[in-house]
């Protein structure tokens, strides 16, 4: 399981026109699942996604999580993390997890995110969407469990 976490003032999910999910300050989170993932690997993702120290403390440091500022986190599932880019032009999906697998496994990383912080929005799984976001600092992590 990859997640390419982004530190955001603010970020919003939009599909077909409507907004699905959007936040203030806190974590944009897209979410590659790979074959091998189970619930597991959700389980260690939420742990390291929730307490990643990347918010300023008052000396500047980035010394504080999510949990801590107690903000916002937008779920995105995103396949094409899971994709195979070494070699060739093009990339190649064999290694993120089918359709239905993926499906599965991100409801449930909804589900227990939902059941350990106060503020978590989605994105719309499978569908099309517009993503915008303004990246503090910029800030962005690629976590893999």
């Amino acid at each position: 399981m990859k997640a390419l976490l982004q530190r955001v003032s603010s970020a919003k999910v939009e599909v077909a026109g409507r907004v699905v999910g959007e936040i203030d300050q806190g974590l944009l989170v897209l979410v590659g699942i790979e074959p091998q993932d189970g619930t597991e690997q959700l389980q260690k993702m939420l742990k390291k996604l929730f307490n990643y120290r990347v918010f300023a403390d008052e000396q500047g440091r980035m010394n504080l999580s999510v949990k801590d500022i107690q903000g916002g986190v937008l779920l995105v599932s995103q396949f094409t993390l899971a994709a195979d880019t070494g070699s060739g032009l093009r990339p190649g999906f064999s290694t993120a997890a089918a359709p239905e697998q993926a499906e599965r496994l991100f409801a449930e990383l909804v589900t227990m995110a939902k059941a350990a912080h106060a503020h978590i929005e989605t994105g719309e799984f499978g569908a099309n969407m517009q993503v915008s976001l303004t990246n503090d600092g910029p800030v962005t992590f690629l976590l893999e469990v």
